[in-house]
C-alpha cells in the first residue's frame, strides 16, 4: 500500500461512519405535516388535528396539519402524491380522495392506488343531513315529501362536488326521485355556518367536527345519519333507511396515507405507531367522542378497503350519471 492510499483510509472510514449514522437516524428528525384537502373546522380537519397532536406527543416531535382545500380533496391529494417520498408529508386520506374522485374521473391528477402507501385506517363516520330549525320538516320522510311537492326549490350545502356528503345526497336523490339543488363549499364548516344562519335550507357533512356540536346545541335539526345503524353520539337520530329509504347506507372513512415510494421501514413505523395510538387511550376516545368508529388496520387491510370502496362508488357514479372526463 502506498502512502497516499494509507492517508485516504481514515477519511473513507469516517465518511462511511457518517453515512451509517445518517441511515440509522430515527424517524422523525424534523416536523411532519399532515395534508388535509378541506378548510379548517370540518370532520376531516378535526380528525387530522387529533392524530397530529397524538403523534406529536408520542414522537416528541412536531406534527402539524396543512390545509389545501378544493376539488373535494383532490388538490391536496395530488400535492401529496408528488411530494418528496421521505415520510415527512402524510395525508388524511378519505372516501372522496381515494374512492369517489377516482371513480368519477379517468385522470384525477394522481393514481390513488399506485402513488400511495396506506399505513393505517383511522375509522368510519356517517354523514348527517341537517336543516335549519325554521324548516317545517322534523323527519326525513317529511323533507322528502316537501321536496317532491316543490321540485328544485330546496337546496343543500356540502363540502364540495364529489365529496362523500355530496354523493350521499346524490344517492338519496336517485333512490327517492327528489330534485334538490346542490350548493358546493370548500369545506363542511362553511356549509354548516350557512345552514345555521338560514342562508341555505339544509346541509350535509361528516358527523365529526362542527355538526355534532351544532345538533346538540339546537342550532340545526338532524333528520338522519347515512350509516347502516344509528350513531352512539346521536342515538335519537334515525338512519336514512329508517327514515323512509330502505337499503340506503353510506359511511365516510378516514386514514393516514403517504407516498408509495416512502421507505418501508418508515411505513412500518407509521403503521405500528398509529395502531398503538388508535388501539386505546386518549386519541381513540377523542375520535369516538366525535362519532367516529375507530378501526385501525394494517396497510394491506386499508388498501383492500380502498379497492372495495372504489368499486362500490364506480357503480354509484355510473348509475347517477356523475362521471366526468
Amino acid at each position: 500500500m502506498n502512502m497516499k492510499s494509507f492517508i485516504l483510509l481514515p477519511s473513507v472510514f469516517i465518511l462511511g461512519l457518517g453515512c451509517a449514522t445518517a441511515v440509522a437516524q430515527p424517524y422523525p428528525t424534523k416536523p411532519v405535516r399532515i395534508m388535509v384537502g378541506y378548510s379548517p373546522g370540518g370532520g376531516v380537519d378535526t380528525a387530522a388535528r387529533f392524530v397530529a397532536a397524538a403523534l406529536s406527543e408520542l414522537w416528541g416531535s412536531t406534527v402539524f396539519v396543512e390545509n389545501r382545500p378544493g376539488a373535494s380533496g383532490a388538490i391536496a391529494t395530488e400535492y401529496t402524491a408528488n411530494a418528496t417520498p421521505d415520510g415527512y408529508t402524510l395525508m388524511l386520506c378519505q372516501i372522496a380522495s381515494h374512492a369517489i374522485t377516482p371513480a368519477r374521473f379517468k385522470k384525477p391528477g394522481y393514481d390513488h392506488i399506485r402513488d400511495f402507501a396506506f399505513p393505517s385506517m383511522i375509522g368510519a363516520v356517517p354523514n348527517v343531513f341537517m336543516v335549519h330549525p325554521s324548516l317545517p320538516t322534523k323527519t326525513l320522510r317529511q323533507y322528502i315529501a316537501l321536496a317532491k311537492a316543490h321540485p328544485g326549490k330546496l337546496n343543500f350545502g356540502s363540502s364540495g362536488v364529489g365529496s362523500s356528503p355530496h354523493m350521499s345526497i346524490e344517492l338519496l336523490k336517485s333512490m327517492t326521485g327528489i330534485n334538490i339543488v346542490h350548493v358546493p363549499y370548500k369545506g363542511a364548516a362553511a356549509a354548516l355556518v350557512d345552514v345555521m344562519s338560514g342562508h341555505i335550507e339544509s346541509s350535509v357533512g361528516n358527523l365529526a367536527g362542527g355538526p355534532l356540536a351544532a345538533i346538540k346545541a339546537g342550532r340545526v335539526r338532524a333528520l338522519g345519519v347515512t350509516s347502516a345503524k344509528r350513531n352512539a353520539k346521536l342515538p335519537e337520530v334515525p338512519t336514512f333507511a329508517e327514515g323512509g329509504v330502505p337499503g340506503y347506507e353510506v359511511s365516510g372513512w378516514y386514514g393516514i396515507c403517504t407516498q408509495s415510494r416512502v421507505p418501508q421501514t418508515i411505513i412500518a413505523k407509521l403503521s405500528t405507531d398509529l395502531n398503538r395510538l388508535l388501539g386505546g387511550g386518549a386519541l381513540k376516545q377523542r375520535l369516538e367522542d366525535q362519532g367516529i368508529d375507530v378501526t385501525p388496520s394494517t396497510p394491506e387491510q386499508f388498501l383492500a378497503h380502498i379497492k372495495a370502496e372504489t368499486e362500490k362508488w364506480t357503480k354509484v357514479v355510473r348509475e347517477a350519471g356523475l362521471a366526468g372526463d
